[in-house]
């Protein structure tokens, strides 16, 4: 049973809450190994509430999940792990993690708070509203940007994040929950709607427009912040290469390869968009740690 209740909790998903490492990173305060200490401990936070409410999420769909070709498979759906340890796994982990949310600060906890409400809200009732799923979801990873600054946020420590920042967040992940959904219309096929109705809103004809806005969206908004304050004086705007490959590389599994159901599948199996996303972050720190601007 325990083995079934870390696969409900999803770890292989928690990589999207190493976005709340961005904030000590383009800070400049990787070298401070007490605010970094603090990114660790808000980033175990975030994996702990993301898993409760992965928790949540599949009690409430155990029944569409068992129509579903791959989510009948989930520990709840299968029956591997009962509803009963499910749901006592949700106040045991889950209280205990909004506990220590407000110990790493008020703010953070704020944030920790909003993000565990807004994505449960999400799971139960909000993700059948069209186009409004997919600015929740992206909301998410804005609110895990955000909850990264707060947690290194202390006295004598000056933050310096534009609203560039957010707005690349907020792009890159509408941009890759657009193609999650359009990865679950070409897989359900004509059964879509029946598994999700908000499913039956959409075309894959309508989500390729919109993946075309985001794209460009993410890459100008890159540009843009990688050019303004101190960013511009460590010439950021060299790594921007780096950001274009990467989603051209992902729109390539999206639409050659028939992926993007799981961006995090994606992450751990392409070969080429993990030497671009190593290299990206190389490029970051030898620009923002070891370059002198003069």
């Amino acid at each position: 049973m325990f083995s079934a209740l870390i696969k409900s909790l999803r770890p292989k998903q928690w990589t999207k809450n190493l976005l709340l490492f961005a904030g000590v990173i383009f800070t400049g305060n990787l070298k401070d190994v007490a605010l970094l200490a603090r990114a660790f401990a808000g980033f175990v936070l975030f994996c702990i509430l993301s898993g409760t409410v992965y928790l949540i999420n599949d009690l409430w769909d155990i029944k569409s999940d068992r129509q579903h070709p791959e989510k009948k498979n989930r520990p709840i759906a299968s029956g591997r792990l009962s509803i009963g340890a499910a749901v006592a796994a949700v106040f045991i982990i889950g209280v205990p993690a909004l506990f220590f949310s407000y110990m790493l600060g008020v703010a953070f906890g704020h944030c920790a708070l909003l993000y565990f409400v807004l994505v449960t809200l999400y799971s139960l009732y909000l993700k059948h509203f069209v186009i409004l799923d997919l600015m929740l979801v992206a909301l998410g990873f804005v609110i895990r940007a955000v909850a990264g600054i707060e947690a290194i946020e202390v006295a004598g420590k000056i933050l310096e994040i534009t609203p560039w920042f957010l707005a690349c967040a907020l792009f890159l992940a509408l941009f890759m929950a657009i193609c999650k959904r359009r990865h679950e219309i070409m897989l359900l096929n004509n059964g879509a709607a029946g598994h999700r109705r908000v499913l039956a809103e959409y075309s894959p004809v309508f989500l390729d427009q919109m993946v075309a806005v985001t794209t460009s969206a993410t890459v100008l908004s890159y540009a843009l912040w990688s050019t303004i304050g101190k960013f511009a004086h460590h010439h950021m705007i060299l790594t921007l290469p780096f950001v274009i490959y990467g989603i051209f590389r992902y729109l390539y599994n999206v639409y050659r390869k028939d992926e993007g159901g799981s961006p995090e599948i994606i992450l751990l199996k392409d070969r080429g968009l993990q030497v671009d996303i190593l290299l990206w972050l190389i490029s970051i720190v030898m620009l923002l740690y070891l370059y002198k601007p003069s």
